[in-house]
C-alpha cells in the first residue's frame, strides 16, 4: 500500500485590505461566529495537512493574536515587505526548509470552500502526478480576477491577471480562485524564477503555472461553483459571502430537521448545534455556542448568545447571553438573561425581566417587570411584579437566597443579603434586609394615612381638583338620596344591623 502524500497548508494573510476602510485587518472581519481567517483554516482541515504555515503582514500581532485562539498549531511566517502572493509563498517556503510532498496554498479571504472540495482538488492533483492545480470557476462577471488562459485542446496555458490581460482575455468568465495545489520541489524551483516584470512590479504566484508548463510538467484546473471561491475586498463583498453562508447553514439545518420559518431573517453561527425538532421563528439570532433542543421553540426576534435552551422550552422576544434555559422552561417576552443565568425545568421568566448570575428552580416564576441578580430561587416559588433583587451596594455583590414555594409579593426589594425560607410570605411593597424564616410572613409597610381635602387644597385650579370635587358633590348626592329614602346610618357611614 502506497503512503499517502505529505501536505503543507499556506494560507496568504498578510495584505492591508484597504477596500476595507478598517483599522481591523481584513481577514480578522467575522461572518457567522468566525473570522474570515478562522472560516479558511477550519475548511483546511480537510487536506489532512502536517502542518499549516499562516504568512503574516499588516498588523501582524493581531492575526497572531487571533491565531493563537483559533489554531494554536499554526505556524506564523512573516512577510515583512509585502511584494506579490508568489514572494509570500516564497517567504513561507523559506522558513520550512525541509518542505515535500503536496503545497496547498489558500488565499485568507475564501471562506466559503467546502472542504470537500479541497479533498477533490488535492485528489486530482496528486492522482495525475500534476506540478500544480489551480481552482477555478465559471462566473457572470469577472472583473477584477485572474483569467484561466487554456490552449486550443482545453489545457491551461497560464494565468492572467487583469491588470495585464489584452482585451481578448478580460473577456474571459473562467477565473482563478486563488487555491492552489503545488508539487513541493516544482513550485521551489519555480518560484526562484519568478519575475516583476508586470503591471503592479510584483511576484505573482499565478506566473508559476506558466513556468512549469514551460518546463514540461503538468499543470491543471479543477472547477469549482462560483459560490465557493468568492473572496472579499471590501464591507460590500463581506455581507455578499455572509448572505451566502447564511443561506447555506439555514439550508443544512432544515434539511437535518430543524423548522426555520423565515430563512431570510434567521442568522445561525456554524458554531451553533440544533436537534431535530427545534423550531426558529423570525427576526432570529443564534450565536455563539448556542445549543437548541428538540421541541424547543425560540423567536421572533430573539438573540441567544453562548445559551443552552432545553427541551420543549419556549424563547419568545429574549436577548440572552450565557444563559441556560430548563426543558420546558418559558421566556420573554422583552425578557434579558445576563450571563449565570440558569432557569430549571418548567420555570417562568416573564416580560420585562432582567436575570443575572441567577439560579431559578424547577417551576419557580419570575412572571413580569423585576430585577434577580445574584439569587438562588427555589423551586415553586413565585416573585411578584416589580421585585428587585437589590444585590449591589456600590462596592461588592452579594447574594439573596428564596426558598421553596416562597412567595414574593409584588413591589418588593429584597437587599441582599438576605435569605426568605421555604414557604415565607413578603407583603407587597416590602423592603426586606433582614432573614424572613420558613413559613412566616415578611412585611415592612408603613400605615396607610389618608389626608383629608389635600388636593382641594395644595392643587387647586388642577385637573385632579376638579374630578375630585365632582366625585365629592356626587358622593354627597347619593348621602342625600339615602337619607331622603329613609336609612339609618351609624357613625362609620354603614347600615345597622338588624
Amino acid at each position: 500500500m502506497s503512503e499517502a502524500p505529505r501536505r503543507t497548508v499556506v494560507v496568504l494573510a498578510a495584505g492591508e485590505g484597504k477596500r476595507m476602510k478598517s483599522a481591523t485587518p481584513k481577514m480578522l472581519h467575522s461572518l457567522l461566529g468566525r473570522t474570515l481567517l478562522g472560516h479558511v483554516l477550519a475548511n483546511s482541515g480537510a487536506s489532512g495537512a502536517e502542518r499549516t504555515l499562516v504568512v503574516v503582514g499588516h498588523k501582524a500581532d493581531q492575526v497572531r493574536e487571533h491565531l493563537a485562539e483559533v489554531a494554536p498549531s499554526a505556524t506564523t511566517v512573516l512577510q515583512a515587505e509585502q511584494r506579490g502572493t508568489g514572494h509570500a509563498v516564497r517567504v513561507a517556503l523559506e522558513a520550512v526548509s525541509d518542505l515535500t510532498g503536496t503545497v496547498v496554498v489558500l488565499n485568507g479571504d475564501v471562506p466559503l470552500l467546502r472542504p470537500e472540495t479541497l479533498t477533490r482538488l488535492l485528489g486530482e492533483h496528486e492522482s495525475q502526478g500534476r506540478g500544480a492545480t489551480v481552482l477555478a470557476a465559471e462566473v457572470g462577471d469577472p472583473s477584477g480576477l485572474g483569467r484561466i488562459v487554456r490552449d486550443a485542446a482545453g489545457n491551461l496555458e497560464r494565468i492572467v491577471e487583469e491588470r495585464d490581460a489584452s482585451a481578448h482575455e478580460r473577456a474571459i468568465r473562467e477565473v482563478n480562485a486563488g487555491i492552489y495545489a503545488f508539487e513541493a520541489a516544482a513550485l521551489r524551483e519555480a518560484l526562484g524564477k519568478l519575475s516583476t516584470d508586470n503591471d503592479q512590479g510584483e511576484e505573482y504566484l499565478t506566473d508559476v503555472f506558466a513556468l512549469l508548463a514551460s518546463v514540461g510538467r503538468a499543470v491543471g484546473v479543477c472547477v469549482a461553483p462560483e459560490a465557493e471561491t468568492l473572496g472579499c475586498n471590501d464591507r460590500a463583498e463581506l455581507a455578499r459571502l455572509r448572505a451566502l453562508l447564511r443561506d447555506r447553514v439555514n439550508d443544512a439545518w432544515m434539511r437535518a430537521g430543524v423548522s426555520i420559518l423565515d430563512p431570510a431573517t434567521t442568522w445561525i453561527d456554524v458554531t451553533v448545534t440544533l436537534a431535530p425538532d427545534a423550531e426558529i421563528d423570525q427576526n432570529t439570532q443564534l450565536l455563539g455556542a448556542t445549543h437548541v433542543a428538540a421541541g424547543a421553540i425560540v423567536g421572533p426576534d430573539t438573540t441567544l448568545i453562548d445559551t443552552s435552551v432545553g427541551e420543549g422550552a419556549v424563547v419568545l422576544r429574549t436577548h440572552a447571553i450565557g444563559a441556560d434555559i430548563g426543558p420546558e422552561a418559558t421566556v420573554g417576552p422583552f425578557s434579558y438573561l445576563r450571563p449565570g443565568s440558569k432557569l430549571g425545568r418548567k420555570a417562568k421568566v416573564g416580560g420585562f425581566v432582567e436575570t443575572k448570575n441567577s439560579e431559578l428552580g424547577e417551576g419557580a416564576k419570575v412572571p413580569h417587570l423585576s430585577y434577580v441578580g445574584d439569587a438562588t430561587i427555589g423551586a415553586k416559588a413565585n416573585v411578584g411584579a416589580g421585585t428587585i433583587v437589590a444585590n449591589y451596594d456600590g462596592v461588592r455583590k452579594s447574594r439573596t437566597t428564596i426558598g421553596e414555594a416562597a412567595f414574593i409579593g409584588s413591589d418588593t426589594v429584597l437587599i441582599a443579603p438576605v435569605e426568605v425560607g421555604a414557604g415565607a410570605y413578603i407583603g407587597a411593597g416590602s423592603a426586606i434586609a433582614k432573614e424572613v424564616p420558613a413559613g412566616n410572613l415578611g412585611v415592612t409597610r408603613a400605615q396607610q394615612r389618608n389626608i383629608e381635602g389635600w388636593t382641594a387644597r395644595k392643587r387647586p385650579g388642577t385637573t385632579s381638583a376638579a374630578a375630585a370635587e365632582k366625585a365629592g358633590a356626587a358622593e354627597a348626592g347619593a348621602a342625600e338620596a339615602g337619607a331622603g329614602a329613609g336609612v339609618e346610618k351609624t357613625p362609620e357611614g354603614e347600615a345597622p344591623a338588624e
